[in-house]
């Protein structure tokens, strides 16, 4: 079996308020197994200015996912991914998160 390196794109403007991105994935495997994790990705270097190939006001990141993942069964895998960003002193996350555009996923061959 091929090993394999997942990635997630997040594509965002300016308009985005914050210098990092916390994510929740889930990957549910054929077996009904849910491999979860939270992960935080930073948006922007320490003098603000955000991260990622593009234009001044929108930049697209490839953000390393699973490196190496190995599919050992076959069948339908699933995954999701949902934003945990929340404001300061808040314990809710925000429902919305203000200048992302697109999120998108993909597996890759490693080389």
């Amino acid at each position: 079996m091929t090993p394999k390196n997942l990635f997630i794109y997040v594509r965002n403007t300016s308009d985005y308020p914050f210098s990092n991105l916390y994510v929740i994935t889930t990957l549910l495997l054929p077996n009904e197994t849910r491999i979860i994790d939270t992960l935080q990705y930073e948006m922007a270097d320490t003098s603000g200015k955000f991260l990622g190939k593009g234009f001044i006001n929108a930049k697209e990141n490839k953000l390393f996912y699973k490196e190496n993942k190995v599919f050992q069964n076959k069948g339908n895998y699933q995954f999701q991914i949902r934003q945990a960003m929340r404001k300061n002193g808040e314990v809710s996350p925000l429902t919305t998160l203000k200048g992302i555009q697109d999120i998108g996923f993909s597996i890759e061959k490693v080389n």
